[in-house]
């Protein structure tokens, strides 16, 4: 016989920690419903999550490189499956809620521009006389207001700990939301360990994807890059001569092993130390529980710097996003000029949120090639 939801609490309440946040003590979703017979509510959550709109679309999004230039380059979606395996990973291991984490690591994108980080910034400098744009904001926005599934409620009507996820993801204390029913000094552990999963996942494979694309190289990496030196000075010792991809893989494998051993010891540590015996008391509690070593942490800083310099600003990076965020700001601005060429959602949206904002909304769910064909289509060019 199948497992019951409630055996599934049970199961949980007997497994996890004491800090874990349970599923069963759940504070329940804005729009009440019947709970499930064989999930439990933050199984139910994911499901939601995959089946959403939001989630099939970041196949086509940009993670740094331009969907469709690489067939082995990572995109918006392979990244939100990456942080979805390193976050749960993290999460057994530290006897919290895999459910929950892995619920959280699946949304966290969902609001994510077009174009990657690029876009994001040209929709904040577009936005910035009607509240910006914020990817992490914008992922809230699409589970609460913008998904269109259910006949008594807009969005996914999820549960309060999943949304409390997705608002602590960005920086909770500079933002109006914690007044909206997340007023906690942090979220979940599981929260936490969804944002830390989702660092050590895109600089991890920002480097593979650079590397892959002849943008970076291991010889510099040796000499520049702390963690890529530790990891490939293991992968030697322990398998010798490999060939250049196998060689690859397997050092970024150990790159993303250690970091993820040092966040488990390290956060095991610092709930120990803090003593807290719930998932509220980790609200409550002053810093965040999941981190990493202060030596793992000037390392990453390290990794970051680079990445900054050789990466993500290098010309060919650079001048193809440049071209596409160009493309997306007079898109933005067509559709102030002519609000009929939007979607029939987006134009119903216009009396309650804005004509800015609901172009905003609009132009954040498209995928890469959609802007790309509307500017072709409206404007008549492709750049």
């Amino acid at each position: 016989m199948p497992r019951t939801r409630q055996e599934l609490e049970q199961l949980e309440r007997q497994c996890l920690a004491p800090y874990a946040q349970l599923s069963g003590a759940s504070r329940g979703r804005q729009h009440p419903e019947l709970a499930a017979d064989w999930r439990t509510e933050y199984q139910r959550d994911r499901d939601r999550v995959i089946h959403s709109r939001a989630f099939r679309r970041l196949e086509y999004k940009t993670q740094v490189f331009l969907n469709g230039t690489g067939d082995h380059l990572r995109t918006r979606l392979t990244h939100t499956m990456e942080v979805a395996a390193i976050a749960r990973g993290i999460a057994r291991a530290l006897k919290l809620n895999e459910d929950l984490t892995e619920t959280i690591a699946l949304a966290h994108d969902l609001g994510h521009s077009p174009f990657g980080h690029r876009g994001e910034h040209v929709l904040d400098r577009l936005m910035k006389a009607y509240g910006g744009f914020e990817h992490n904001r914008q992922s809230l926005r699409v589970v609460e207001e913008l998904e269109q599934k259910y006949p008594g409620f807009s969005g996914l009507n999820l549960t309060w700990e999943v949304r409390e996820g997705l608002v602590k993801h960005f920086d909770a204390d500079a933002h109006p939301s914690r007044r909206a029913g997340f007023a906690a000094k942090h979220s979940s552990l599981e929260a936490q360990v969804a944002n830390l999963a989702d660092e050590i996942t895109y600089y991890s494979h920002d480097l593979d994807d650079g590397l892959d694309a002849g943008l970076l190289r291991e010889s510099e990496l040796n000499e520049r890059v702390s963690v890529w030196r530790e990891a490939a000075g293991k992968v030697k010792r322990e398998q010798g001569e490999l060939p250049d991809e196998c060689r690859r893989y397997f050092i970024i494998r150990t790159m993303i092993d250690e970091q993820v051993r040092d966040v488990v010891l390290t956060t095991e540590k610092l709930i120990t130390r803090a003593g807290v015996q719930s998932a509220d008391a980790v609200r409550l509690h002053p810093r965040p529980l999941v981190q990493y070593s202060p030596p793992r942490r000037k390392w990453n800083q390290e990794m970051r710097k680079y990445l900054h310099q050789n990466l993500y600003f290098s010309r060919q990076v650079d001048e193809a996003n440049t071209r596409a965020v160009r493309i997306l700001a007079e898109l933005f601005n067509f559709y102030l000029a002519h609000p009929r060429a939007l979607g029939e959602l987006a134009r119903k949206r216009i009396r309650r949120e804005g004509l800015p904002r609901a172009v905003c909304d609009y132009l954040a769910g498209m995928t890469d090639r959609y802007v790309m064909q509307e500017h072709q289509r409206w404007l008549g060019t492709n750049g």
